[in-house]
C-alpha cells in the first residue's frame, strides 16, 4: 500500500554483450471511464452483474441501432486530457477498427484513430533509488494520445465442456486509452508511471482505477536495442491487470529478448502474454498490422466539437448541452504531485512519507485531522499514521475507511503522551487495545489498566530505593544503570519518566 509496495528488483544475469544493450518500454494504458451508462447506449454500467443483464440493442449490434454519444464520457476524457497537460483538439474524429472476436459482436470498435480528442501531454512520475529505496527520483513521460473507444464483451473459457460463453455486459463500456511514448526502461519505471497515473485518474474521478475489476488494463510495447542504434522489434504484452504483474512483465520481458538476440536469434514481433505464475511471458499471436484492422471513418457519427469557453459555443447552441474546456478546467481538483508538495511544505515531512500519505486512499486525509487536532509536531503525527495505524491496517487487509481508531481518538492519545500523562510506551500500548475495543475512549483505557504517569517524587523514590535494595549485590553505577532502569520500568508497567528514574537511581548508587 505504501509507495515501496510497488518497487520491483530483477536480478539478471548479464554478461558483457547484455551490458551494451537496454531496454526500451511504451505503454497503451485502457482506463474504463466512471460513468453510470455506457459510450453509445444507454445501459448501466455495474461490475458484478449477472451476465449479459446489462446490454442494450446497440451493445448486441442488432440491426438498425445507431450509436448516441455520452457527453460525460467526452468530459471524463477532456478533464483527464487537462490533468496530463494534453492538447485538447476541438475537432475529433470516430473510426472502426475491425476485430472479429466473438466478444466484439459488430466485428468492430468504435475508436479514435485518425484524430483522437487529446494530444501531446506529459506524465510526470517518481520512484525510489538508493540503498534504503528512499531517494525520490523524479522522470516523465510523454502522452502520445489519449482516445475515446468502446471495451470489449468478456469471454469465459471453460475448459473442462471445451466452450467458451460470452457476457456482453462489459460490451460498449467507455474506455480511453491512453498511449505512452518509449521513454521508459525498465519494469519498475513503468509500473511508477501507472501508479501516478492511477492516483491522478482517481483524483478527477473519471475512472476508478481498479485494476482487479478490469478498470484498467495495461499493455507494455516491450523492445531492446543498443544505444544510438534504432529501435529494436517490439512485443506487445497484452493485458496486464496490476502493477506488480506489470513490472515483472516488463523485466521478464527485457531479459528474455536480450538472451534471444545473445543467442543469434530473432525477436518476433508478437502479441504475448504474462503468466504470473511463472512469471513468464507467453505467446498469443502474430501482432496485427494497421491493415489488419482496416480502419475507416465512423459513418454513423459526425466529428466530436468542444469549445474553449461559453463564448465559443455556436449562436443557438445551448452551452449546457456541449463539453466546454473552461468549465472543465475550472473543476479541476488538486493532484497527487500538489498534494505531495503541499505536505512537505506545509507539515515538514519527509518526501517519501508524502508518497506514503498520498498513494493510501484517505491516508493523507487522516493526517491532516490528527494534525488539526492535536498539539504534537506533524513529524511524530506522521509516525504514528504510518506505523502503527498503516501496521495495523495492513496486517488485517483493511482500507484507512475501515480503521477501528478514528482521527479524533488518535489524536486525544497523543495529546495525552505529549502532555505526560502517559509514556510513549504506555501510549502505543493503549493504541493496541483502542485496536481492539474501538468503543472505548482513551481515558476509560488508562483508568482501568491504571496506565497514569507516576509523577509524585516520593513515590518514585520509594519504588527505585525498592529495586535498588533487591539488587545489592549489583549496585554497581557504571554496569547495573539500565538494568536497574528496566526493573522500574517493569514494576511500574513503563508509567515513569526514564530521564526522572535515572537521575533518581543515580543517586541511590553512586
Amino acid at each position: 500500500k505504501s509507495p515501496e509496495t510497488f518497487l520491483f528488483f530483477i536480478m539478471i544475469p548479464y554478461t558483457g554483450e547484455f551490458l551494451s544493450m537496454v531496454g526500451v518500454v511504451g505503454l497503451e494504458v485502457h482506463a474504463q471511464i466512471q460513468s453510470t451508462s455506457k459510450l453509445f447506449s444507454g445501459s448501466h454500467v455495474r461490475f458484478l452483474a449477472p451476465p449479459n443483464s446489462l446490454v442494450s440493442h446497440f451493445d448486441a449490434s442488432l440491426p438498425g441501432t445507431l450509436p448516441v454519444l455520452n457527453r460525460r464520457c467526452v468530459e471524463a476524457a477532456v478533464l483527464t486530457g487537462l490533468a496530463l497537460n494534453c492538447t485538447i483538439n476541438r475537432k475529433s474524429l470516430f473510426d472502426r477498427k475491425h476485430y472479429f472476436y466473438a466478444d466484439m459482436p459488430a466485428g468492430y470498435q468504435i475508436t479514435q484513430q485518425r484524430v483522437p480528442i487529446a494530444v501531446n501531454g506529459m506524465l510526470v512520475y517518481s520512484h525510489f533509488e538508493g540503498r534504503r529505496r528512499n531517494q525520490v527520483v523524479t522522470k516523465s513521460v510523454k502522452i502520445k494520445q489519449i482516445q475515446l473507444e468502446q471495451d470489449s464483451g468478456k469471454s469465459l473459457h471453460d475448459d473442462e465442456q471445451s466452450q467458451t460463453l460470452i457476457d456482453l455486459n462489459r460490451a460498449g463500456v467507455g474506455l480511453m486509452e491512453l498511449v505512452m511514448e518509449p521513454e521508459m526502461c525498465c519494469g519498475e519505471e513503468a509500473a511508477a508511471a501507472v501508479r501516478e497515473l492511477q492516483l491522478i485518474l482517481q483524483a478527477l474521478g473519471t475512472c476508478q482505477a481498479n485494476m482487479a475489476e478490469g478498470q484498467l488494463r495495461v499493455d507494455a510495447n516491450v523492445s531492446v536495442h543498443r544505444p544510438g542504434e534504432p529501435l529494436g522489434v517490439r512485443t506487445e504484452v497484452k493485458n496486464i491487470n496490476s502493477v506488480r504483474h506489470l513490472a515483472k512483465a516488463i523485466d521478464y520481458e527485457i531479459q528474455r529478448q536480450m538472451e534471444v538476440l545473445q543467442s543469434a536469434g530473432k525477436v518476433l514481433n508478437e502479441t504475448r502474454a504474462f503468466d504470473s505464475k511463472s512469471g513468464n511471458t507467453i505467446p498469443m499471436r502474430d501482432k496485427e498490422g494497421l491493415q489488419d484492422y482496416r480502419f475507416m471513418p465512423e459513418p454513423n457519427l459526425p466529428p466530436l466539437f468542444v469549445y474553449e469557453s461559453k463564448a465559443s459555443v455556436p449562436a443557438g447552441v445551448d452551452p449546457a448541452q456541449v463539453v466546454v474546456i473552461d468549465r472543465l478546467s475550472a473543476q479541476l481538483p488538486e493532484l497527487p504531485s500538489v498534494k505531495r508538495t503541499r505536505l512537505v511544505e506545509t507539515y515538514g515531512i519527509l518526501q517519501e512519507h508524502s508518497f506514503t500519505l498520498v498513494n493510501e486512499d484517505g491516508l493523507m486525509d487522516y493526517f491532516e485531522n490528527v494534525v488539526q487536532t492535536t498539539k504534537a509536531e506533524p513529524r511524530k503525527v506522521i509516525g504514528w499514521v504510518i506505523k502503527e495505524l498503516m501496521g495495523n491496517l495492513n496486517s488485517q487487509n483493511l482500507k484507512v475507511s475501515q480503521s477501528p481508531i478514528s482521527p479524533c481518538a488518535l489524536a486525544e492519545l497523543i495529546n495525552l503522551a505529549e502532555s505526560g500523562h502517559i509514556s510513549s510506551s504506555t501510549a502505543k500500548q493503549v493504541f493496541q487495545e483502542m485496536w481492539k475495543a474501538p468503543e472505548k475512549t482513551v481515558g476509560q483505557i488508562v483508568k482501568e489498566q491504571d496506565l497514569w504517569m507516576i509523577n509524585d517524587k516520593e513515590e518514585l523514590q520509594k519504588i527505585c530505593r525498592r529495586i535498588v535494595d533487591s539488587h545489592p549485590e549489583e549496585v554497581n553505577p557504571n554496569k547495573v544503570l539500565n538494568k536497574l532502569m528496566g526493573e522500574v520500568q517493569r514494576e511500574t508497567k513503563g508509567r515513569t519518566d526514564p530521564v526522572q528514574v535515572r537521575a533518581i537511581l543515580e543517586k541511590m548508587v553512586s
